[in-house]
Order: C-alpha cells, then sequence, then structure tokens
C-alpha cells in the first residue's frame, strides 16, 4: 500500500468560518484545495477516476485531510480536473503519462502519405480549367464522370416565395367575380 501523503505537506487546516463561509453565498475555491488536488493527480493519477464518489475515497486512504467538508472539496476538485485532463493538458499538472501520449501523438508518421495520391480524379469542368492555365498535361490527372460537379447543384430548387402565398388568395378572388352573372338593367 503506498505511503499517505503528510498533513504538513498536503493541507493547511482551515477554520470553521473560512471552510464553510456563509451559506448563501458562492463557494471559493481555496489555494489548499487546488494545490492538494494538484499534488493528488500528480502522484495518484492511475488510481483516480471521473467519478466523485471513488475519488473521494481514494483521497481519503492517501491524504490525512483534517475535516470530511475539506476532503469532498478536494476530492470534487481532483474530479473537475481529471474531467479536463481528459480534453486536453491542464496547466501545472505534469503526468508522465500525459507527457508520454503527447510525445507519441508528436512523434506520429503514418505509413502512407494522404496527400500521396495515385491518380487526381476531377470533373470535365475542373479538367477543362487546367487546360485554360496551360496544366492540361499534369500526370495522374484522370477525369472522372462520377466526380462531383460545382456547376451541378446537389440540392433541390427552389420554388419563388410569392407563388406559394399569392398564388391561392388571386385564384380564390378571380373565381367569384367570374361565377357571379353580372345584372345590368
Amino acid at each position: 500500500m503506498p505511503s499517505r501523503l503528510s498533513s504538513a505537506a498536503l493541507i493547511v487546516p482551515l477554520d470553521r468560518q473560512g471552510l464553510l463561509g456563509c451559506p448563501t453565498h458562492g463557494r471559493v475555491r481555496t489555494k489548499t484545495v487546488k494545490k492538494a488536488s494538484r499534488v493528488i493527480i500528480e502522484k495518484y493519477y492511475p488510481r483516480l477516476t471521473l467519478d466523485f464518489h471513488t475519488n473521494k475515497r481514494v483521497v481519503n486512504e492517501i491524504a490525512i485531510i483534517p475535516t470530511k467538508p475539506l476532503r469532498n472539496k478536494i476530492a470534487g476538485f481532483v474530479t473537475h480536473l481529471m474531467k479536463r485532463i481528459q480534453r486536453g493538458p491542464v496547466r501545472g499538472i505534469s503526468i508522465k503519462l500525459q507527457e508520454e501520449e503527447r510525445e507519441r501523438r508528436d512523434n506520429f508518421v503514418p505509413e502512407r502519405s494522404a496527400i500521396d495520391l495515385d491518380t487526381i480524379e476531377v470533373d470535365a469542368d475542373t479538367q477543362a480549367m487546367l487546360r485554360e492555365m496551360n496544366f492540361g498535361s499534369l500526370p495522374r490527372v484522370a477525369v472522372s464522370a462520377h466526380a462531383i460537379s460545382a456547376s451541378a447543384p446537389a440540392y433541390r430548387e427552389r420554388r419563388p416565395r410569392n407563388t406559394h402565398h399569392n398564388a391561392a388568395p388571386a385564384a380564390a378572388a378571380a373565381a367569384p367575380a367570374a361565377a357571379a352573372p353580372t345584372a345590368t338593367a
């Protein structure tokens, strides 16, 4: 079992008023909570999860924390930082696994480049444009019938707005006038 962190190195006890504060105001994460959480994450990262209750038990095992509310605050901030670490690097926390993962991503070289293509398929319009620019004889450029053309829209044509709203009232107004006999005497 790993050694427990001493309270002198990790936690500075707070007085009751400083810990709980006014019940109607928002809570403030003190430097103590932040520092303790960062130290715990750096030393015990593999044991921590994204679940508050699991982290609360881990924090209780590895550190001597004088009060229960302070333990819960530290466990809550540890959980918050773990979620942030999942999204990307967090300032002030240096984790060996995090650094190794970043280094592996930076040094990654694919077996075959995505840019390295055997043939480049273009449509007829693009081929005509290349010929106009004196690039008609480029190697590995092939005209494809199924290439998407910019001139052919992929969306459905819209009808004019006024035909939908104005056509029905105009037709309804014209029908009674034509059907009604004119009375001339």
